[in-house]
């Protein structure tokens, strides 16, 4: 897929990596930090006070390198459909192919129900648990996976987060805006991941250089 992104953007579609990134804390440090002097760096203070802690559901844009997220408390299924939904509404009757993982709120009744109406597929979906579409998180998964479909999900195969582009724009996030700072509110936090995101798409943002080509790993 990420080969074939740029296909996709020309055709006026969209490819999307996107995960939730939890338990980013609201941390505070008792004491001010002793600044950096030649040969030694900035020494942070180990004591802090913990004011809570956010989830930012994040879409990276594969073919244009932005990023746009969610951020909020939770990471229910109504959190994760909600984001979905927000960026579909941004081209309602665009292509749309979102690269996620499979986490159980990825393959949720309110993801099947999203799609069957953006879709216009009418579907009769069933009973979640008992018949149809929605009966298992199997059963969902291939539903949202259906390459017919205008807007799919890829599923990266378990225990290979390294295959989703979001994870390394949060590595990106964590060591220029998290590590080492200090928050004195869950606003704070909010205030900083909102102005990373506006700071990254306006200078960093570019497409990764992805060279991985699917060849099997040899040992």
């Amino acid at each position: 897929m990420y080969a074939d992104v740029a296909e996709v953007a020309e055709a006026g579609g969209h490819v999307l990596s996107i995960d939730e990134k939890t338990g980013i804390q609201a941390l505070e440090r008792l004491h001010p930090g002793l600044p950096m002097v030649p040969g030694q760096a900035e020494r942070i203070e180990f004591e802090y006070l913990r004011h809570g802690a956010l989830c930012l559901i994040a879409s990276f844009d594969v073919a244009t390198g932005k990023v746009s997220g969610t951020i909020g408390t939770t990471r229910t299924e109504s959190d994760f459909a909600l984001h979905i939904a927000e960026e579909i509404d941004t081209d309602p009757d665009a292509t749309w192919i979102f690269v996620v993982d499979q986490l159980n709120t990825h393959k949720s009744e309110s993801l099947v129900r999203l799609v069957n109406e953006c879709c216009d597929l009418n579907e009769d979906l069933g009973v979640k648990g008992k018949s149809g579409i929605l009966k298992s998180m199997k059963t969902r998964m291939a539903f949202l996976e259906n390459r017919d479909h205008r807007i799919r999900f890829i599923f990266t195969p378990r225990h290979a987060s390294w295959l989703n582009q979001i994870e390394i724009w949060f590595s990106i996030l964590s060591r220029r805006a998290l590590r080492r700072a200090s928050f004195n509110s869950l606003n704070a936090l909010r205030q900083r991941l909102t102005a990373f995101i506006d700071y990254f798409n306006a200078v960093l943002a570019k497409p990764f250089n992805w060279t991985y080509k699917g060849k099997p790993l040899h040992v």
